[in-house]
């Protein structure tokens, strides 16, 4: 052992090694890379930005509300149009079921035109049965019985028919011997008619 090895500090020997820097002193944390050097930790702190998911949250419960709202009011105008279609069907039958009674008013009103004297009940009968066909107009009943429109197949029944006049072009409705009956544009009876041509 030589004389500079004995009189070297026992402490300098000892620790000989490298000395720490500060950064790596135990328990620190490196620094973090400037800003705008790794775009990928900047996307994920953005996607882990509550306000940004709650955002996106709310945006998807809104368009998922707006959806059931459209829904539930195309649901409401179907039902809505349904229940209009079975009332008039419904109404349209009944209606239907009083033709023979109209008929038979109608048959009654010609028998009173042609007397010369119409007594209390013959004009109570009028009377119930300008009643019955002012209600039913109302409601939507209209009554085909005109003559002399062109014949229309649609509205009209031809049970009998006579030699058209000289230049006539098309079928006219000459007489009508039963009238036919609309409710609500829809043909419920058609009228039953002579034809001229």
């Amino acid at each position: 052992m030589s004389l500079s090895d004995e009189h070297l500090p026992e402490e300098e020997v000892v620790a000989g090694g490298p000395e720490l820097l500060p950064e790596e002193e135990p328990g620190a944390t490196a620094p973090a890379p400037p800003h705008g050097r790794s775009g990928h930790s900047t996307a994920l702190a953005e996607e882990a930005d509550p306000r940004e998911v709650l955002a996106r949250e709310r945006d998807e419960y809104l368009m998922a509300l707006q959806r059931t709202q459209a829904d539930f009011e195309n649901y409401r105008k179907r039902v809505t149009r349904l229940q209009e279609e079975q009332s008039a069907r419904a109404s349209g039958q009944l209606v239907e079921k009083l033709l023979p009674v109209l008929d038979t008013l109608d048959l009654a009103e010609a028998h009173l035109n042609e007397s010369l004297e119409v007594s209390e009940d013959g004009k109570a009968l009028r009377a119930a049965r300008a009643m019955l066909t002012d209600i039913l107009d109302k409601a939507g009943l209209e009554r085909v019985d005109q003559a002399g429109v062109p014949f229309d197949p649609s509205v009209h029944d031809a049970v009998a028919h006579t030699e058209a006049d000289e230049g006539q072009e098309s079928a006219v409705v000459e007489d009508v011997m039963r009238a036919g009956y609309r409710w609500k544009g829809q043909v419920l009876r058609p009228a039953m008619v002579r034809v001229r041509g």
